[in-house]
């Protein structure tokens, strides 16, 4: 009795695990980690590199839930495709390991969390705006473009770049000309970012019939739209120091050496276009560019606030 007693309890126990590791896996947390970097660069940026630390914990929790909700509600639209790819077939709802309904339940308990946090204790507009993310990247990239037009992750990127429009309402209540261009920053980087990883899972998105710009247009032209995607990355990432004056010269230099980084890992693309290993290079160094940005933005703003760190005027 007592030996079946432990058994049944390290099982419940295992089930509890599983499952609310299954809930997590929902949310696609990679994504939400990238996300909530640039809100927080944004906040940072908005409140001139000081930044109350409870606003900066309730903006990133609801961040954390609008994301998840969106990324969740994806999750539900795409399980038919999910179940026949191979990258995602493991995925708690093609699985079978966590029911439609529930995720359905988990999905609206997560976004309305998120308004009411960002309503009740920040601002309405900051609220409006998560809100905005999730209707975008369900509404516009979900439902219909991702299985209509090759263009699909350039006009549903903007879902991705609500972020940092949020932080900045968070903290300002208002969007202003540098809070755009952080939002244009983030929509520009998109399709460079993606495209390579969509290089590299091709076959799967081709098997169930997805129209990825590989898929429809061949390597060789995802490489090319690639590249010129972040040749355009570069001078809309200073437009922070000129003419917005958002920060100053530390974001400005890493902003040039990332840039120039980012355009000589997709020029090496364009040279060997059906090679998945340098793809795979250029989709990581594409999130290693977006999370040192921010960081540079982070910095700088403290630097601006604290103008005695500064090595030189």
């Amino acid at each position: 009795m007592l030996k079946s007693s432990w058994f049944n309890e390290q099982s419940l126990e295992f089930n509890l695990s599983q499952t609310l590791w299954d809930y997590y896996q929902l949310t696609k947390p990679r994504l939400i980690f990238l996300f909530l970097i640039t809100t927080a660069a944004a906040m940072w940026i908005a409140a001139n590199g000081s930044v109350n630390a409870s606003l900066m914990l309730i903006t990133l929790l609801a961040g954390a839930c609008a994301s998840g909700s969106a990324n969740t509600f994806n999750c539900l639209y795409d399980r038919d495709i999910d179940a026949v790819m191979e990258r995602t077939s493991d995925r708690p709802l093609p699985a079978g390991r966590i029911q439609p309904r529930q995720a359905w339940i988990f999905a609206i308990t997560l976004a309305l969390t998120a308004f009411g946090l960002l309503a009740s204790f920040v601002n309405l507009l900051s609220a409006c705006l998560a809100m905005a993310g999730i209707a975008v990247y369900i509404g516009v990239y979900t439902h219909w473009l991702k299985r209509s037009s090759p263009q699909n992750i350039v006009l549903g990127g903007a879902a991705g770049a609500i972020p940092p429009l949020v932080g900045w309402a968070a903290v300002t209540g208002e969007l202003s000309f540098a809070a755009w261009i952080l939002f244009a920053i983030i929509f520009i980087w998109t399709p460079p970012h993606f495209w390579p990883l969509a290089m590299m899972i091709e076959e799967d998105y081709a098997k169930v019939g997805v129209p990825m710009l590989p898929v429809v247009e061949g390597d060789r032209v995802t490489a090319q739209q690639t590249l010129g995607y972040t040749i355009a990355l570069l001078p809309v990432s200073l437009l922070l120091v000129y003419p917005a004056h958002a920060v100053s010269w530390l974001y400005g230099i890493a902003a040039l050496v990332l840039g120039a980084l980012f355009i000589h890992k997709a020029w090496g693309l364009l040279q060997t276009p059906d090679d998945k290993q340098v793809a795979r290079s250029v989709f990581k160094f594409s999130i290693l560019y977006m999370m040192l940005l921010s960081v540079a933005a982070v910095a700088d703003s403290v630097l601006l606030t604290r103008p005695e760190l500064m090595l030189w005027p």
